[in-house]
């Protein structure tokens, strides 16, 4: 009977001793859960935050210098399509007018063997002297086509001042006023450039003269 009560003290402080602790247990739990920092927003470590900050600006202003890089490429690239172009139209338009001081004094040895066809064949002298200067005259006519060199349309033209030089105006109403009614020089084209306005007579309305009859 002893063994069984002394078995049973002992478990009794056992048991009153695990209550003990899980009471403890359950205060500190508590505590822990009423305790203020529990809730308390963490706080930022200031320097982590500042890092953070420094990386963002750097990551920003690297963005910026590609954009403004890129800018300044896209500008560089326009530029030198610019000047290209420029450069290609110098280009082009030295091959075009290159030889125009030649034709310019071609003109005059044209000018001559116009003049001595017209002549000749005025006096019906069609002999071989004539033959060789038409052929002269055809052979440089076939020269200027080849450099794109082209006389100026002017007979019975109206008249054009930026391809006309009016020498002088007759009354003629066979004409519409203003129109070209003889070429005295005819004027050259060099890859549409002027390169000697055409020389040429106008036409005006004659003017009519009234009589008035007046009784006395």
């Amino acid at each position: 009977m002893l063994t069984i009560l002394t078995l049973t003290y002992q478990e009794f402080w056992s048991w009153r001793k695990h209550l003990v602790l899980k009471e403890k247990k359950k205060t500190k739990e508590k505590k822990q859960d009423d305790s203020p920092q529990k809730d308390a927003p963490k706080v930022k470590d200031p320097v982590a935050s500042g890092k953070g900050k420094k990386k963002k600006d750097e990551i920003q202003e690297l963005k910026d210098q590609a954009a403004a890089e890129k800018d300044r490429a896209l500008r560089l690239s326009a530029e030198f399509e610019n000047y290209r172009k420029r450069t290609q139209r110098e280009i082009n338009d030295f091959k075009k007018f290159a030889n125009e001081s030649i034709f310019r004094q071609l003109l005059s040895v044209v000018d001559n063997l116009e003049r001595a066809i017209g002549a000749a064949q005025e006096n019906s002298e069609e002999s071989a002297l004539f033959e060789g200067v038409k052929l002269t005259h055809k052979d440089i006519v076939k020269l200027f086509e080849t450099f794109n060199v082209k006389s100026v349309k002017a007979d019975n033209e109206p008249f054009d001042p930026n391809f006309h030089q009016a020498v002088t105006q007759e009354e003629n109403d066979e004409f519409p006023d203003n129109t070209v009614t003889k070429v005295l020089q005819k004027g050259y084209l060099l890859s549409d450039r002027l390169i000697r306005p055409a020389m040429v007579v106008v036409s005006k309305k004659a003017k009519k003269d009234t009589e008035e009859i007046t009784e006395n």
